[in-house]
């Protein structure tokens, strides 16, 4: 049977929790699990997040699905509601709501949640330069005082363009503007409203700016965040396994070439291994010559680094045993990301980063 697994570290999940808890003891936190939890899957990694103080989701039906899947605690849509029915099922499911433009000002202030209602908490936001969402430096003013005469309990929010680059100069531009914005809204509305300023990076690169919630995301799935620092470095553990099996074992002879576009020629004769796994799996198709994955010895449990040869294929991949054992077995595991290489290096290889190859895993792999 072709084989292509996504295995979860529950384990490794709830420690990235308390990294982030740790960096920043004083903030609530609200756990991104959107795009289906980086691509890890909702249900398995609700369990092990079951210390944060709620999740965030960026669409309804995100929502929904934690909600079936037993989650009682808040629950944030990061993106807001996209109707004024939504905004009513929102209510209905005590779910809170980023609000960061006029429409969805309006639907919130026409239909009140109850005094008792989790959806009275509402995350105001506050376009600081990243320039997507978020009301400019006068309309949240104004917004925010309507929702606090309409007795919404608010958080202030706004997100980083470059907080994966700590001597970006337009950061220190956003964390001014909030930090200015938040005291006034504090003196001149009410002191009781919360502010949210930090992504993963944000809670790595800023500690001094976590506020009252931080927003970890990449970070709970054990991929660094930052641009100067691994994921090692900050003590994170990758939450997913990707990997496969060898399916065939070949000698290519000196003088031949590998795959489509004959890409790969062998200098010497070279052992080869079929792995079964492609770009239909979500391993990525264009990737530099130094990519690599690493094998298991089924017999002593050692991994070694062999290269990948010639294109990356739907379904499959060659790569190089020159550097394994001469015994090597067929059916033997091929780690595609996990501890090594990590997701974040094999990242690096296809131009690309982390967050893109976790969310774009296919339905294929089996997932245990």
């Amino acid at each position: 049977m072709r084989t292509a697994n996504i295995t979860i570290d529950p384990a490794a999940l709830t420690h990235n929790l308390t990294q982030v808890k740790k960096r920043a003891p004083g903030a609530k936190v609200l756990a991104m699990v959107k795009a289906n939890a980086y691509g890890h899957g909702v249900a398995a990694v609700l369990p092990a997040l079951k210390q944060a103080d709620g999740i965030g989701v960026a669409t309804f039906a995100e929502a929904m699905e934690a909600r079936q899947l037993g989650w009682d605690k808040a629950i944030g849509l990061v993106e807001g509601v996209f109707s004024a029915d939504e905004w009513q099922q929102a209510i209905d499911n005590a779910c809170s709501c980023v609000i960061h433009h006029t429409p969805q000002l309006n639907w919130a202030l026409e239909n009140i949640p109850a005094e008792d209602s989790p959806a009275r908490q509402v995350w105001l936001k506050y376009n600081t330069g990243m320039n997507r969402l978020g009301f400019d430096e006068k309309t949240v003013i104004e917004a925010a005082q309507r929702l606090h005469d309409a007795g919404y309990q608010l958080i202030l929010t706004t997100h980083f363009a470059n907080a994966d680059d700590r001597d970006h100069p337009l950061n220190a531009t956003q964390i001014q503007r909030f930090s200015d914005m938040l005291e006034y809204l504090q003196q001149h509305i009410t002191p009781s409203i919360e502010g949210s300023l930090c992504n993963s990076a944000g809670i790595v690169n800023f500690s001094e700016h976590h506020h009252d919630w931080v927003r970890p995301g990449i970070m709970l799935y054990g991929s660094s965040p930052v641009i100067d620092q691994s994921a090692i470095d900050l003590n994170l553990k990758p939450a997913m396994e990707f990997s496969a099996r060898i399916m065939a074992m070949h000698i290519v002879n000196t003088g031949e070439a590998i795959g489509y576009g004959s890409r790969w020629t062998a200098e010497q004769d070279t052992r080869t291994a079929l792995v079964s796994i492609g770009y239909g799996d979500g391993y990525p198709r264009v990737i530099s010559d130094d990519a690599y994955v690493c094998i298991v010895d089924a017999n002593s449990n050692i991994s070694y680094r062999c290269p990948i040869r010639g294109r990356v294929a739907m379904d499959m991949i060659v790569v190089d045993l020159s550097a394994a054992p001469v015994d090597i077995a067929l059916d033997s595991k091929v780690v595609l990301w996990g501890a090594m290489p990590h997701v974040d290096e094999v990242a690096s290889h296809a131009g690309t980063i982390g967050y893109e190859l976790l969310c774009r895993l296919s339905a294929r792999p089996k997932r245990a």
